[in-house]
This record gives C-alpha cells, sequence and structure tokens, in this order.
C-alpha cells in the first residue's frame, strides 16, 4: 500500500507483473502563481512530508472532494530541482485522467538503479502550492527500450514495459504533478488530472492536454516539426504513449498551474476534466456555473466544442485565459493502451488524411478555414491573429466590472502582458452581437499595424463569456514573484492587475450566469473597427 490508501504495484527485483501482464510484454502503449504570500507567511502555514508506507500497513484515505483541500497545510519541496539528461529519468501514464480510486499504469524508464514517485496535487495550501497526497515505495529502474517511429504519420511512439500500477484511492478531484524521483538526484514531472464527475453548481477547470501533447518534441518529433526542425517532417497524429519533453510538464506549468492555485485561493467551488473528457463524457458540464479554458488550449475536437457551446447556451459562463483557443480541429483514435490516445491534426496536409475521403466536412485543419469552415470567433468572441508579438495591454473600458479595485483608467498600459500570441475581435468572422471590447492593444505583427483585444459577451440563457485575448495572461499570475521564470519581463504591478481582474472574474462567474447579475455587455465593436461590418 502506498500512502492514504493508493494501492501501488511494482516490477521490480522479480515480482509479479501487475493486472496479469506477462512481466515481458510491453505495455503496448512554443510558442507562471500570482502574488504569493510573503516568505513569513508561507513558513507560518508550515508543511507536512510524508514518506513511504510501508507495505500493508493501512491509513484513513482523505476525502475524494476538493472540500477542505484549501486549508490543508502544503508542501514546498513539490519543484524539480534537478533534472539531468532527458535519459536520467521519465515517464509516462496510460491516462490523461483519473477519477478518484480508479487505477493507473505508470511507464517510466531511468538511468539510475532505481527512483520513487510523489504525486503532489497542485493548489494554494497556504501559498505552498501543492500538497503531497501519496509517495511510492521504492521501485527498481531500468533503461526502457528506444521509441518507435509509425512512418504513414510519423507518430513517435514509447511502447514501454509497464513499470507500476496506482490506484488513486483518497485523492481528491485536482491537477496533479507526479514527480519521478531517481536515486541519480534527477526529477521529471508526468502530469494527471483527478478528474470530477460532475461540475454541477462548481467553476470546471478544463485542462489541455490535447495541446500539451500537440507541442510535445519528446522522440524529436511533434505536430509542428520533425526530428530536422522542419514543418514538412513534422507528426501528422501524436501520441499520449511517451514522455513530455522538458521538465515533463512545461505546459502545465507555464499556462495553467497559476490559475488552479488562484482559483482555489479563492475558495470557490472546483471541478477539473479535460478538454478530452469533455469530447467523450459532457455529463461534467452540466449545470456548470462556469467553465475555464486555460492559457493555452487549441487543439479541440468539433464534439468538445459542441459541448461547451451547448454549456453556454445552458447557463454556464465561459472564460478564455488564452489567446488562440479552439483554434485547431483535431481527431482523437485510439493507442496500445486505450482509446483517445492520439491526437491527429494534418493541418495543410489535410486531404492525405484517409479519414477525410469519407468525412470532407471534417478536416483536421484550422476550424476557420474551408473545408468545413467554423470560426472559433463565434463561441469566444475573437480570433486568433498573429505570432509572435510583444506588446503593452492598454485598458479601453476601465469602469467594467472585470477591472474593478484594479484603479485602472482609460489608456493604461501594462508592458509586455500581449503575447506571444494574441487575438483581436474580427467582425467580418462571425462575432457574437452585443461585445464589448475592455482591452484595447495596439500592435505591429507581420509589419502591419493591428490590436489585440479583451472582450466579452452575454447570451439569451444570461451566460457570460469573456476572452483575455492574449496567451500571457497566466502566466502574468506569477509577475513579480519567486515564479517569475517566463514571465517575458512582465512586473509586480502587472501581476497584481491580473490577478485581481482574474479574482474579480472568477467570483462573478462562480455566482451564476453573469448577465443577470452584471452589467449588460455595451456593444462599441463598430466604435473601434468602423470600416468592418458588424
Amino acid at each position: 500500500m502506498g500512502r492514504d490508501g493508493a494501492t501501488t504495484e511494482h516490477l521490480a527485483d522479480g515480482m509479479e507483473q501487475a493486472e496479469g501482464q506477462d512481466a515481458g510484454s510491453p505495455g503496448r502503449p512554443r510558442r507562471r502563481s500570482f502574488l504569493a504570500v510573503t516568505a513569513a507567511g508561507a513558513m507560518a502555514a508550515g508543511c507536512r512530508s510524508l514518506t513511504a508506507r510501508a507495505p500493508g500497513t493501512e491509513s484513513t484515505p482523505s476525502s475524494p472532494t476538493a472540500d477542505g483541500e484549501r486549508t490543508r497545510a502544503g508542501d514546498p519541496d513539490w519543484r524539480i530541482r534537478s533534472r539531468g539528461t532527458p535519459e536520467a529519468v521519465q515517464g509516462y501514464t496510460d491516462k490523461v485522467s483519473v477519477e478518484p480510486g480508479e487505477r493507473f499504469g505508470l511507464y517510466v524508464s531511468t538511468t539510475a538503479p532505481g527512483f520513487r514517485v510523489s504525486a503532489y496535487r497542485v493548489g494554494w495550501y497556504g501559498g505552498h502550492q501543492a500538497r503531497l497526497v501519496w509517495r511510492s515505495d521504492r521501485v527498481a529502474g531500468s533503461v526502457q527500450a528506444r521509441p518507435r517511429l509509425l512512418g504513414a504519420t510519423r507518430t513517435v511512439r514509447a511502447d514501454w514495459n509497464r513499470t507500476l500500477g496506482v490506484r488513486a484511492d483518497g485523492w481528491p478531484e485536482g491537477a496533479y504533478l507526479l514527480r519521478l524521483d531517481a536515486d541519480n538526484g534527477h526529477q521529471r514531472y508526468v502530469p494527471l488530472i483527478v478528474r470530477s464527475t460532475s461540475g454541477a453548481g462548481r467553476t470546471v477547470l478544463m485542462h489541455a492536454a490535447a495541446t500539451w501533447q500537440a507541442y510535445n518534441a519528446w522522440g524529436g518529433y511533434s505536430l509542428y516539426h520533425g526530428e530536422d526542425g522542419a514543418y514538412a517532417t513534422r507528426s501528422l497524429a501524436v501520441s499520449f504513449d511517451r514522455p513530455y519533453d522538458a521538465d515533463g510538464a512545461e505546459k502545465f506549468m507555464v499556462y495553467e498551474r497559476a490559475a488552479v492555485v488562484l482559483a482555489e485561493r479563492l475558495g470557490i467551488p472546483l471541478a477539473y476534466t479535460t478538454g478530452m473528457d469533455v469530447h467523450r463524457e459532457p455529463g461534467v458540464l452540466h449545470g456548470a456555473a462556469a467553465v475555464l479554458a486555460l492559457g493555452h488550449d487549441e487543439y479541440w475536437t468539433p464534439q468538445q466544442r459542441e459541448h461547451v457551446t451547448r454549456a453556454r447556451d445552458s447557463g454556464s459562463n465561459l472564460a478564455f485565459l488564452g489567446a488562440n483557443t479552439c483554434f485547431r480541429r483535431i481527431r482523437l483514435e485510439r493507442g496500445p493502451t486505450g482509446e483517445a490516445r492520439t491526437v491527429v491534426c494534418y493541418k495543410s496536409d489535410y486531404r492525405k488524411d484517409p479519414y477525410f475521403a469519407d468525412h470532407p466536412d471534417l478536416p483536421t485543419h484550422d476550424f476557420r478555414d474551408p473545408p468545413g469552415a467554423d470560426p472559433e470567433s463565434s463561441l469566444t468572441g475573437v480570433l486568433y491573429e498573429g505570432y509572435p508579438v510583444d506588446a503593452p495591454y492598454a485598458v479601453h473600458a476601465a469602469d467594467h466590472w472585470v477591472f474593478e479595485g484594479t484603479g485602472v483608467r482609460r489608456g493604461d498600459s501594462f508592458d509586455h502582458l500581449v503575447g506571444v500570441e494574441y487575438d483581436r475581435v474580427t467582425p467580418e468572422k462571425p462575432t457574437p452581437p452585443r461585445l464589448e471590447v475592455i482591452a484595447h492593444s495596439p500592435l505591429v505583427w507581420n509589419g502591419k499595424a493591428s490590436h489585440a483585444d479583451s472582450a466579452y459577451y452575454t447570451v439569451p440563457s444570461g451566460s457570460g463569456v469573456f476572452a483575455t485575448g492574449t496567451m500571457r495572461w497566466v502566466e502574468a499570475l506569477m509577475a513579480g514573484t519567486r515564479d517569475n521564470g517566463r514571465n517575458h519581463g512582465m512586473d509586480a504591478r502587472t501581476g497584481r492587475f491580473v490577478t485581481r481582474s482574474t479574482e474579480n472574474l472568477l467570483r462573478a462567474f462562480a455566482a451564476g450566469p453573469a448577465g443577470r447579475t452584471k452589467p449588460q455587455p455595451r456593444d462599441n465593436v463598430a466604435e473601434l473597427y468602423p470600416s468592418s461590418a458588424h
């Protein structure tokens, strides 16, 4: 038994293979939280260090819900101290998400003789920002096989033997970092979402696992480039049956973690899921107070989009805390370890997709492009325009309730907050009526003068929909704090502004349909874009 009731099965030192697998068979498997508490306050919050439970001992499992997590003691030692070489330690799970108590497999390769797994749940925790929920016993390590490259789609798969199985008994719903701690002192993360089965009355955090995988270049290939760095040799489909590159959870760490920490600090009722789960099990959105797409959520299936749109039209508020959201249309296919383990996106080569011949209205390319053109702006209110850019964020509607308490005036700006991708209102594309632009930020992209826009609209169900129009919004929650590593020069003033604005947004959206409780949007699109039809 592992800590807090989590069952651990591992394959080491002659132990029997878990769940009936033969010991020799494979499992078949680019583009940061906010203002922290003072150091003294963080120390006062205290910490709790858990160690591996001896086999056979028991513990009382914690509640499988997030209730009460906000006030629990955290563990400051959750960060990676040494990554080492990519081969030092790395791993992946056979499920992107699990329900509390569900079993999942972990596949690990390491040059060290052994390692442990520590499961950290991300949250507020008095400013420590994570809590150690479970730690494994020591597991014997081994170097696993080199990755496979599937020629037709240039898909990289690890196809490693399963190293251990874990049952998430007593793990509260939430976003987790499984940290692999190797005997050689090196560490890597493996992200895992312990998902909610119901989001009724709660704010649903929708993690962008498909986008994590699209940018993952482990094994030399991603949906952007091949081993030689060229677009022409990119993968046409990418697999979850391989580790993530870099620290193992880079996209989550940069574009999502700070939003999770802030939402948990506020104490609003939360639910956790992924876009892939919304694709398959939309029930988690039924009755949700709000649905949040986080800092970079680019790759969506048509089903995910349909289900999120339906939630909006049923009274759930929507917030898009990044840019470039819902830009690519994808298809999910099974892999060696189960359903929905492959993200398919042929992009400009969509005609080469065998599926396309019988489904010409479902090309795996940009939603806005024909055939099957369906620009994302009809949902988000804004349209992705360009990359890369670095520009100040300029406040337009300073009296908007999102900016309440920030002290801003029209024209106030925040350096570097617009980037590295941005969206703007594009009236010539499908755009919701009564759309209010609350930030209108001048910039130059690709030699052309343009703007990035933050926008807000409502629909007859009462739902409010807000889009930041910049990919740096969630990163800015960390500006001026100890986690300032990738903040592009954004300062503490920017961090305070974005933090307060996000608090206003989340509290209002958690209270129910914002269109019924907050002022109606003032349609100012024609004022800002007079030459475009609306």
